[in-house]
């Protein structure tokens, strides 16, 4: 049995008390909210702080508003929200498919968007880990994925985030020098170690979201069973309507890299269009071309590769579909 190393719990009341507890804390300190990815990684020895500093009782990041999401809203809470499936149903649809129900009444926003990258020679415990020299991301020096490559190849998981790209959110964070607001697409970092632009003594404190202003999405998950899995490969698309024609569009990969992959030759295949099945399939091709998958999860790293023309088709036929949906003409009652 896996057990958790020795470590004190802290449990704030206010932003201000977590962002002091953890400067007098020092490196050795760490944030949780839902616990469902750091306590795991700590289990396994990937990551040991000496100080876990909890955050699910600040009221200040349990908020759920249009337009401005707390970061400690659990994944059930906002998969189940009215206001979030009224004005951005796409972020209550990703959080619906992460994992089970009761992970999600655990995991919070701001964890599955701070989500810890992953990889089959990394999500191993200890001793597994030992036996093959350890890997670059925790104890040792090389990739095993690439092991003639200077970075690791640990691969982005998180099902939220590549939806966050993709409608152009931003993340409002707090640190000891105050707030800050950061696009969602520039707190990625295209590097396994080092994911997040965010600092470690920062705190994700919310999610702001676009103004509903003819935009729609929608988000598709590949993974081996119905429920449970990490995405194989998750596809965020994003359409912006303007008189039946699309107007911007985001094509963003979740599960092929160590970051959300925006593909912008992809929305620029579909400006100017009514996806009819042409611009639907350049996007597609357009997506599959920088869909660079290794061998770090399940499945085939080929097949996976095919699937992310066949899974961006199927998102951006659902957009199609459900704007000729909006576009048709009310039925007529009844005579008589």
């Amino acid at each position: 049995m896996l057990r958790l190393p020795p470590f004190t719990y802290l449990e704030p009341r206010t932003l201000a008390e977590a962002l002091a507890l953890r400067a007098a804390a020092g490196p050795d300190a760490a944030y949780v909210a839902g616990g469902t990815d750091l306590y795991p990684n700590m289990k396994r020895r990937q990551q040991e702080p000496k100080t876990v500093i909890a955050l699910a009782a600040i009221a200040e990041l349990r908020h759920l508003a249009p337009g401005r999401l707390g970061a400690c809203v659990t994944l059930t809470e906002l998969a189940e929200s009215a206001v979030v499936r009224r004005t951005a149903e796409v972020v209550a649809s990703a959080a619906a498919l992460v994992s089970t129900p009761l992970l999600r009444n655990m995991g919070t926003l701001g964890g599955n968007l701070c989500l810890d990258t992953r990889c089959n020679y990394y999500d191993q415990s200890y001793e597994w880990r030992r036996a093959i020299d350890f890997c670059m991301k925790k104890d040792g020096r090389i990739c095993w994925v690439a092991p003639s490559s200077p970075r690791c190849w640990a691969v982005s998981s998180s099902d939220v985030a590549p939806v966050m790209v993709a409608l152009d959110a931003a993340y409002l964070l707090a640190g000891p020098g105050g707030e800050r607001v950061v696009p969602a697409a520039r707190f990625y970092r295209h590097d396994g170690i080092n994911y997040l632009t965010k600092q470690p003594e920062e705190i994700l404190v919310e999610v702001r979201l676009p103004e509903p202003d003819g935009w729609d999405a929608v988000y598709h998950k590949l993974r081996r069973r119905g429920a449970f899995d990490f995405p194989v490969l998750g596809v965020a698309a994003w359409v912006r309507w303007d008189s039946g024609t699309v107007a911007e569009a985001r094509v963003v990969l979740g599960g092929v890299a160590s970051a959300p992959q925006l593909v912008p030759e992809a929305g620029a295949a579909l400006r100017g269009t009514r996806l009819e099945p042409e611009a639907i399939a350049a996007a597609a091709r357009a997506a599959y071309g920088p869909a660079k998958p290794l061998d770090n999860t399940d499945f085939e790293l080929s097949w996976r590769k095919q699937m992310t023309r066949v899974y961006v088709t199927r998102a951006l036929e659902e957009l199609r579909a459900r704007a000729a949906t909006r576009r048709a003409p009310p039925p007529h009652p009844p005579r008589g």
